[in-house]
């Protein structure tokens, strides 16, 4: 009997940091010659959250009913990306499986970070957009204090807040790592419009993409396959498209490298390092190097992004506030000029 694991609608900062304190565990696990049922078996008893609990118990069912590793986390469903289950598959094959579960766990506890300090950093923003809102327009604040209209109050205030909300939670559940690839594949071209979300969202892909091919590549995994694999692991549908474009071309015998210089979707320093270590032999060392620099950039367009977003909102809010003071002033100054003529 299968176990329904829990489906969150949000991930927080908090379950990205136990994700990837659950990969660490497997990683320390494992390198110290516990066996991955064992493993399973421990953090079974001891997860880091009752969502994990789920998954590592039909996770250790589907190993005791004789599925590999890999099949038994891909029977969790949406519950792990397919970066993880790329990674997890090409660590199996090539009996590097903690190495893999490192660099997984390394990957969700740093984003998780980003993510908790975006959230620190809106704090203020927020309170200040709550405090503002509460106030303004004076006219029924001054109501609700003097006249004691409430419900013209609070309507007003349900009016604002109700449809800002569900956006914000729109938002933020559309932008989930794990929503369907079709959704995700509309929110990647929204994205793309903005340019430091879209050099962003390139670079962390690019990291993905370079992470699964190295490990797959390692584990023995044929080049076409591995490219394949390794798309879909990437969370781009642009670089999945862009390797199904040339995926004929590789099967006739060409070269990735000179399939993918043609792509105007690679940078130049990819399609370069990677050429310079296909002809070396070297192919894994390029792929590791160019995982780190993606790796650094990706998290350093998102350092900036949790920078200047609190920035943006705080400014509104005092643009607005501004506004609300200014147009109260200029009514209380009309009506004296009224009262004078």
């Amino acid at each position: 009997m299968e176990l329904a694991a829990p489906m969150a609608l949000i991930t927080t900062p908090g379950q990205l940091k136990q994700q990837g304190e659950f990969y660490h565990q497997l990683a320390s696990m494992t390198k110290a010659g516990v066996t991955i049922v064992q493993a399973i078996d421990i953090l079974r008893r001891n997860p880091p959250n009752r969502k994990l609990r789920a998954v590592a118990d039909r996770v250790g069912e589907a190993v005791l009913r004789g599925a590999t590793f890999t099949e038994a986390m891909r029977s969790t469903g949406r519950h792990l990306a397919e970066f993880d289950i790329a990674l997890i598959e090409a660590g199996e094959m090539s009996g590097r499986l903690a190495e893999c579960f490192k660099l997984l766990g390394d990957f969700y506890v740093e984003r998780g970070q980003l993510v908790s300090k975006v959230m620190s950093a809106m704090v203020y923003p927020l309170f200040l957009f709550h405090f503002a809102l509460l106030i303004f327009p004076m006219s029924l604040f001054t109501g609700l204090i003097l006249q004691g209209k409430t419900m013209a109050y609070l309507e007003n205030k349900a009016q604002i807040l109700l449809p800002t909300y569900a956006v914000i939670f729109a938002l933020i559940w559309a932008l989930q790592a794990k929503r369907n690839r079709r959704w995700r594949g509309m929110i990647e071209r929204m994205l793309h419009a903005i340019p430091m979300v879209s050099s962003t969202q390139r670079d962390l892909a690019l990291a993905r993409l370079c992470a699964a091919l190295e490990a797959l590549i390692n584990a023995g995994v044929t080049i076409i396959e591995a490219w394949d694999i390794a798309a879909r692991a990437s969370g781009s549908q642009r670089i999945e498209r862009a390797v199904a474009e040339v995926k004929p071309r590789l099967q006739a015998g060409e070269t990735p490298s000179e399939a993918i210089t043609a792509q105007r979707i690679y940078p130049e320093l990819f399609t370069s390092s990677y050429r310079t270590g296909e002809v070396s032999g070297q192919l894994d060392d390029a792929l590791r190097r160019l995982y780190r620099h993606y790796m650094e950039s990706a998290t350093t367009g998102l350092q900036r992004l949790a920078a200047w977003t609190p920035k943006i909102i705080y400014f509104g809010v005092m643009l607005a506030i501004a506004y609300q003071i200014i147009k109260f002033w200029s009514g209380y100054f009309d009506q004296i000029n009224q009262l004078t003529k």
